[in-house]
């Protein structure tokens, strides 16, 4: 309805009737879950828990500062920096249990925090405030102040978290009162302090600088119920759900359960399917999965047909890879599940060529070698039960040698036509929403059509699509045929979309014949 228009003049009206273009979704957002070295955030306005909950990192400092370093019995560490080495860009991370640092976890026990003495004859006694080597990564420094006559001498303690002042205490003493360093002391988000006199009874002012030490914590058996989480509590893949960005899963620790024996096969197969079945139920979300450690080519077919599983959401890759052991040192080597550095491929492919584009015949970045050599008979086993192949080539590298969905269908066979209707399907779901409560008329099926033409017609721009001509590659149908009045009447809209997506030249066959040319 137009505005009243009583008096005589100029009057401007901004009317929409412009398109609305439909940007494409995001494809390269990897969230992994599994152990960590510790899962704190440690600020200068305190300490807080990350365990179990979706923590967005964006490079290796972000992760270290968060999650620690590489340690042993976790994998996830080594599997997010190939994933960032591979060409990832973003990364959530969750930690459902943490190797050598208490997060307040239940079902941690026999946990201990770091101490250390500080001053000559060790005049305070300095205690992290939380159980768990955390506090070995704390270090305290006193520095007496010069001594004015008539007053008492005091002294600066400052409190650093990795090497980076996290609090600072100034003008302290020893004796009783309110700048005694124990009762300013309390006021610290890190440390404890106690004043312990020296030998004869003395209290001597402490200089110098100390690191806590024998923090440590006591075992935690990680469940099912772990990886599941609580949309509640945005804990696990519950806690996944609340960030749509996500669009790859990766557990590489379910490696470390089983090798633990904190999980058996059954128990890997029941995670295993967990994600699968998230990745089903939210739609835009793929699984990367890893076979069990030590498996011949003959075994992994058997375990891959014993699982059964079947879904066009998730992908497995086949043997570990070899890559340098940085928590070991010394330049040993050890075997990883290969999951974190396929997702970063995976990114890599999606920025340098683009969804559409299969993730196979990449290089595997940091790959030192493969747990198993495996040959083309053997992958002629494997291949078409949906195992995807990493193998090494003579001048060529480590390189990804298979594409292929872990599903039954042949229409959904491929990696990238699963990875690209999904980034297909959220691009107009998140750039048609303003549709909603519009009337429903043929005005609004106008421009739906032309508003989803544009986006397809770039996408066969960038090569996703298959055909000499857009006519070709895709079409869009929104008319009263498929909205007569019964359909409006319950308050729906319907829009027919096909496209045809371009596959992979799996097999590239090159016919040669004799030729005899005639005189």
């Amino acid at each position: 309805m137009s505005p009243s228009y009583l008096s005589p003049g100029v009057y401007m009206e901004e009317v929409d009737r412009g398109s609305k273009p439909i940007e494409a979704a995001g494809t390269a957002v990897a969230a992994f879950i599994g152990y960590t070295e510790r899962a704190e955030d440690i600020r200068p306005d305190g300490t807080r828990p990350l365990l179990g909950k979706p923590t967005l990192v964006t490079n290796w400092s972000q992760y270290v500062q968060k999650f620690g370093g590489f340690v042993k019995g976790a994998y996830l560490p080594d599997s997010v920096y190939g994933y960032f080495n591979n060409g990832g860009g973003r990364a959530y991370i969750v930690s459902v249990k943490t190797l050598g640092v208490a997060s307040g976890a239940d079902g941690e026990k026999d946990s201990k925090s770091a101490v250390a003495q500080l001053g000559d004859g060790g005049a305070l006694k300095i205690t992290a405030k939380q159980s768990g080597s955390t506090g070995n990564g704390i270090g305290v420094t006193a520095k007496p102040n010069p001594v004015e006559e008539g007053k008492e001498q005091t002294f600066n303690l400052v409190v650093t978290v990795n090497g980076k002042q996290a609090e600072s205490f100034d003008n302290l003493t020893l004796k009783k009162g309110d700048n005694s360093v124990e009762t300013v002391s309390t006021k610290s988000k890190l440390i404890h302090v106690e004043v312990a006199p020296t030998k004869g009874g003395a209290l001597a002012i402490p200089s110098g600088t100390v690191s806590l030490q024998g923090g440590a914590v006591g075992s935690k058996t990680v469940s099912l119920s772990d990886y599941q989480g609580s949309a509640a509590d945005r804990t696990g893949l519950g806690g996944l759900e609340a960030y749509d960005d996500v669009t790859m899963l990766i557990a590489p620790d379910l490696m470390s359960a089983f090798e633990n024996k904190e999980l058996d096969g059954k128990g890997i197969q029941g995670v295993q399917q967990a994600l699968i079945d998230y990745c089903e139920r939210v739609r835009y979300c793929f699984a990367i999965l890893d076979p069990l450690p030590n498996m011949n080519p003959q075994e992994v077919k058997d375990w891959r047909l014993s699982v059964n599983y079947d879904s066009t959401r998730a992908a497995l890759y086949y043997p570990w890879i070899e890559i340098v052991d940085i928590a070991g040192g010394n330049g040993k080597t050890k075997y990883v599940p290969p999951s974190g550095h396929m997702a970063g491929v995976y990114a890599r492919v999606d920025d340098t060529r683009g969804v559409h584009k299969a993730p196979g015949n990449e290089i595997v970045r940091g790959a030192l070698g493969l747990a198993m050599q495996v040959t083309k008979g053997e992958q002629d086993g494997l291949n078409p039960i949906g195992v995807n192949c990493i193998r090494s080539f003579p001048g060529r590298g480590i390189r990804v040698w298979g594409a292929r969905t872990l599903t039954s269908d042949p229409s959904w066979r491929y990696i990238s036509v699963r990875r690209l209707f999904s980034m297909v399907e959220a691009s107009l779901e998140r750039g048609l929403q303003w549709t909603v409560f519009e009337p429903n008329d043929q005005m609004l099926w106008m421009r739906v059509t032309r508003d989803i033409s544009a986006f397809l017609k770039m996408q066969w721009n960038a090569g996703a699509l298959f055909g000499a001509s857009a006519d070709q590659a895709f079409f869009v149908k929104c008319d009263a045929e498929l909205n007569p009045p019964e359909v409006r009447d319950v308050g729906q809209m319907i829009c027919e979309i096909g496209i045809a997506p371009v596959k992979p030249a799996e097999f590239v066959i090159f016919r040669l014949s004799q030729y005899t040319a005639e005189a």
